[in-house]
């Protein structure tokens, strides 16, 4: 991801003035982003996690994955990880509990928990901003029909990866994460939304489409019908495939 995770005075001076977190990453990408910024040993801003007192709901059981808020830092006066993590739940607070998130989880019979939750999946799976509230729809709607929401990024966040390649190996893991097999939502967020990924979440875009897929960027399709999606994905295997083989000739 082309996002610069840290800047430097205006004079160039050496060291880290702030951190940028971009929106979806995974709350291990932040704590290693922290041990970066501070030159810190690899995993001590992990155990940090200890001693900080978070203010996290209750349901996340000190979990804090969907609640260090995507923002820019100030690193300030001797910073600490405790410092920089709690600044960014607070933020997430400030974000999450406000009237129209509070609001927009109870219109649609949710808690604010179970809607980041939603938000870090719509964060993940979306092609863009634009695909977000339909995204969020394809949730709801599995959710109402008793489906298995069967999303591909919580099998990454079971498995610690981002990747495009799912097996059907991958989907018969024993994971609470595993959606192919787990009815409901994962028991917490698999990444830290952003602003749009929670609109979406609380204002999902009606329809009935109950899959989607993106066959190439700006080519994302929404269907109800089970054949057309199979097609769909057919037609994203084709895609993929060729890009390999134009990759392989150059």
């Amino acid at each position: 991801m082309a996002v610069p995770l840290l800047t430097t005075d205006d004079e160039g001076e050496p060291g880290p003035t702030s951190l940028v977190i971009p929106e979806g990453w995974r709350a291990t990408q932040v704590y290693a982003a922290v041990d970066k910024a501070l030159a810190l040993p690899a995993g001590t801003t992990r155990k940090s996690l200890a001693k900080a007192d978070l203010k996290l709901p209750n349901d996340a059981e000190g979990n804090p994955e969907g609640y260090l808020f995507p923002a820019t830092y100030p690193l300030g006066e001797a910073p600490t990880p405790e410092k920089l993590l709690a600044a960014m739940v607070d933020k997430a607070n400030e974000k999450f509990t406000g009237a129209p998130v509070a609001a927009g989880a109870q219109r649609n019979a949710l808690n604010v928990y179970q809607a980041v939750t939603i938000a870090s999946i719509v964060q993940a799976e979306a092609a863009g901003q634009r695909d977000m509230a339909k995204a969020a729809r394809v949730v709801f709607n599995r959710l109402e029909r008793g489906m298995p929401l069967q999303m591909d990024s919580t099998i990454n966040y079971a498995l610690g990866r981002s990747t495009l390649n799912t097996t059907a190996k991958d989907t018969r893991i024993d994971s609470p994460y595993n959606s192919y097999q787990r009815m409901g939502l994962p028991p917490t967020p698999i990444a830290n939304p952003g602003d749009e990924a929670m609109r979406a979440a609380i204002n999902p875009t009606p329809g009935d489409w109950l899959y989607f897929v993106t066959v190439k960027p700006g080519d994302t399709r929404f269907t109800a019908d089970y054949a057309e999606h199979q097609r769909n994905v057919a037609e994203f295997n084709r895609v993929r495939q060729d890009a390999a083989k134009e990759d392989l000739a150059t």
